[in-house]
């Protein structure tokens, strides 16, 4: 086999367990098996299914490893052993399954990294609700949450991932035959995890996930191939705001185009630009973008002076198959000197469908006192060289079909002229309008007559002033138009620098917000924010949006060192000064953004430290008060015993041998609470969940209980729990005794099935009569070193804290509540046996 080559990935995604994607794993290896290819299965859980374990049948099984863990053994996958076999293919049951401890890696999904980069294929199968990304949307659908889940990379990272699909009623029918779970566990399956609306959400999720893949690699394959005309695989519908009053109507348009086919997509734009059609309202945009986002859609600002153009390039960049615009708000009149935007787009759209959407507000011109008029587009300066051409034709003619007028008459109608060329198409046709205004003045209008010679020096003097005024007004124009320009960019500059700030105070992920923002104003391929120890040091990449990633500043076709150890690179095209000078401000505001972020952990640190210096500060009072007694009794009977100058009977050096075992079992004790504490602190308690029986377990849990202090009262159909045996032991002896040494008096224990947060769990309550506690004191007991009022000395106030940590370690819950007519109940709530994992 061929060193240098990684293995291949091929997983088969289920919405649920018990759709068939171990068989379809097994099925696709007993293929590559008939073809010639060496496939072995490494692992695979048949789970007691017949058709699964019959499909292993004719495949090279390869031993697992085995690993004992608190004295149970596990069957995991021998890692070595496949490396030492090294077959062409391995099939590799359960990718999100969590190894034992003392395996060689913590998930099994590490273990098939190492087969891959040793150049061995893999066949492998996931749910969906083990996704990393998807934890908490399963949790809310079903109430259970998912211990076991695996990075979403991995599964991108697979060459192929295939859907192993069934609808809900189909996998109904399979685990109501028994092909799923065995016949005891069918009901409470049905009637909690696999009812038909949780079937139907994770189906949902698998597809979806499954075409978000597709879409990815639609989109990689059009990039390599340079393939830039749209392809309306889904609906992907661009709704053009301006800010203008018609924006909520274009966007409900929008959203009912997108949401006529199912993983349509909507995206909002606003164009900041220096056309002037609009008035852009800050306000309304905020709205807008309110309102698109509570419709799903995504909202976006980019800056270009081409309007038409800007919307154009972002429809074709997020590959969209229709494009809502509005209706043009300027009178039929405006057109001859001004083309709309809607026009522009739909002559430049292509394969791109182009919907004008019409409103309230169209053909009516919006002019605001105040309101700056544009730089001079193409259309309009093609206008005004119309009429500086036609202009001094047309008013030569109507002076020679008239009386002779004075020569300054002649000279104001010229001037008109010019004033109109100026207002219609700048400084350039207003100074040709009024050169040849000079010309048919002096050819047709002063003594002598049609030539090019003037007699009288009054009219040479009207001539140049004619002159003079028409340069003034032409200037004065185009030196308006500029800076009106000027400002527009200004102000659309200034408007994506607030949406930035905006979006690096609110969202819940700034750096990424911060740097998605940057990207669609420039309009680049890929912004990278990258960061160095000192100024020596080489770059490292922090944060990236998009893609080709720049790893230097010397990869970027733009960057801005913000303070020689902070650099935004931008990759795609080239900026102009203006953009640059906009550019740093971005990266400004960016550094800013990953400077919160450095604090934010920073303070988060300190708080912690601050909590265990206050754990520690605790635990050295507690520590230095409850090990002082019980190390004084041994220390005093162990000199005691001896002592060679004193006789002690036999009944006395008993009782001292007694006494030495108590003190030790009580050291024992309050060390094994600390070393608990610790790991349920430090996340490092891992359950392994097996089946259990309740009574067998409680009865273990009070061997050591003194007889006649617990009075037991539990159901003989009490249903099985899945749990971890050695760690709900510890806590239902930790709750007894407890209850024990407070209640005074004989513990009541009991347990029945219950609902709790729409799913169903076996609760157990343990009952004392005693004083109880009041209140918030209740949950206070939870807490490290709360002793609340006992006196005793004999713990550190760590064993409720211990007995919740632990709880939550095997899916459970614990919490304390007031017992009818007095005393404390324990409530502890255990996960029914089938419950999925």
């Amino acid at each position: 086999m061929d060193e240098n080559r990684r293995g291949r990935l091929r997983v088969f995604l289920g919405a649920a367990p018990g759709v068939g994607k171990t068989y379809a794993a097994l099925d696709e290896a007993h293929r590559r098996a008939a073809r010639g290819t060496d496939v072995v299965v490494a692992l695979v859980e048949s789970h007691g299914r017949e058709h699964t374990a019959a499909a292993v049948r004719g495949l090279e099984v390869l031993p697992r490893r085995a690993v004992v863990h608190r004295g149970v053994e596990f069957a995991e996958l021998d890692v070595d052993a496949v490396l030492r076999r090294d077959p062409q293919v391995a099939v590799v049951d359960e990718l999100a399954h969590t190894n034992a401890p003392g395996s060689r890696n913590p998930k099994r999904w590490q273990d098939v990294q190492e087969l891959l980069a040793a150049g061995i294929d893999v066949v492998s199968t996931v749910n969906i609700q083990h996704l990393e990304s998807l934890n908490d949307v399963v949790e809310n659908i079903t109430g259970i949450q998912q211990r076991e889940t695996l990075p979403d990379a991995v599964l991108r990272a697979a060459e192929q991932v295939q859907l192993v699909d069934m609808t809900p009623e189909a996998l109904q029918r399979r685990l109501s035959h028994g092909n799923v779970y065995a016949p005891a566990r069918v009901d409470a399956a049905l009637s909690n995890y696999f009812r038909t609306g949780n079937l139907t959400a994770l189906r949902e999720l698998a597809l979806l996930w499954l075409a978000d893949r597709v879409d990815e690699g639609l989109e990689r394959y059009r990039a390599q191939q340079g393939i830039e005309a749209t392809w309306s695989a889904r609906e992907r519908v661009v709704v053009a705001l301006t800010g203008g009053a018609e924006g909520a109507t274009l966007v409900r348009r929008a959203a009912r185009i997108a949401g006529r086919g199912a993983g349509g997509e909507l995206h909002a734009v606003h164009v900041a630009s220096g056309d002037g059609l609009v008035r852009t309202s800050p306000a309304r945009l905020a709205d807008q973008r309110t309102l698109v986002e509570s419709l799903g859609g995504t909202y976006h600002q980019v800056v270009g002076d081409d309007v038409a153009a800007s919307l154009l390039e972002f429809a074709r960049g997020v590959n969209a198959s229709q494009l809502v615009v509005g209706a043009s708000r300027h009178r039929p009149i405006a057109s001859l000197v001004r083309r709309g935007v809607g026009d522009a787009v739909v002559r430049g759209s292509g394969a791109i469908d182009v919907l004008v959407v019409t409103h309230e507000a169209q053909a009516r011109p919006l002019r605001l006192p105040g309101r700056p008029r544009a730089t001079l587009p193409a259309p309009r300066r093609a206008w005004g060289w119309v009429l500086a051409v036609a202009g001094p034709a047309v008013v030569t003619g109507l002076l020679l079909a008239v009386p002779p007028q004075d020569l300054a008459t002649d000279l104001l109608g010229f001037l008109v002229v010019v004033v109109a060329a100026a207002l219609v198409g700048g400084l350039l046709p207003a100074l040709a309008a009024a050169l040849l205004g000079s010309f048919a003045v002096n050819w047709f209008f002063t003594p002598p007559y049609h030539q090019l010679a003037i007699a009288q020096p009054t009219n040479a003097v009207a001539l140049v002033v004619f002159l003079l005024v028409a340069v003034a007004v032409s200037s004065t124009v185009d030196t308006a138009a500029r800076r009106t320009r000027d400002a527009t960019r200004s102000r659309a500059e200034s408007e994506a620098l607030s949406v930035l700030t905006r979006t690096a105070l609110l969202a819940a992920d700034p750096l990424a917000q911060a740097l998605r923002h940057t990207r669609e104003t420039f309009a680049v391929d890929s912004v990278s924010l990258l960061e160095r120890e000192e100024p020596t040091a080489p770059w490292h990449l922090v944060a990236s949006e998009g893609d080709p990633v720049c790893l230097r500043p010397s990869d970027s076709d733009a960057e801005v060192v913000v303070d020689d150890l902070t650099c935004l690179a931008l990759r795609g095209r080239l900026l102009s000064a203006d953009d640059r000078r906009v550019l740093e401000g971005f990266a400004t505001q960016v550094a800013a953004v990953r400077q919160r972020q450095r604090l934010r952990a920073e303070a988060a640190q300190v708080r912690r430290l601050e909590e265990g210096d206050a754990v520690r500060g605790a635990l050295l009072t507690a520590v230095s008060h409850d090990l002082r007694t019980p190390l004084a009794t041994l220390k005093a009977s162990l000199d005691s015993l001896r002592a060679t100058d004193i006789d002690l009977s036999q009944d006395l050096r008993d009782e001292l041998l007694a006494e030495v075992g108590n003190s030790a079992d009580r050291l024992q004790a309050l060390i094994d609470d600390l070393l608990d504490l610790t790991r349920v602190r430090s996340g490092v308690v891992e359950a392994l969940v097996v089946d259990v029986d309740l009574e067998e377990l409680v009865g273990a849990a009070l061997r050591d209980v003194e007889p006649g202090r617990v009075r037991l009262d539990l159901p003989a159909d009490l249903p099985p729990i899945a749990t971890d045996p050695g760690l709900l032991q510890r806590v239902v002896a930790n709750l007894v005794q407890n209850a024990v040494r407070h209640g005074g008096g004989v513990v009541a224990l009991g347990a029945a099935v219950a609902t709790e947060d729409a799913r169903s769990v076996v609760r157990l309550l343990v009952v004392d009569h005693g004083p109880g506690l009041p209140g918030a004191a209740k949950e206070r007991a939870f807490t490290p070193f709360q002793r609340l009022g006992d006196r005793s000395g004999a713990g550190l106030g760590l064993g409720l804290a211990v007995a919740r940590g632990l709880t939550e370690a095997v899916g459970g819950r614990l919490e304390a509540v007031d017992t009818p007519g007095g005393g404390l109940t324990m409530v502890l709530d255990l996960p029914l046996a089938g419950s999925p994992s």
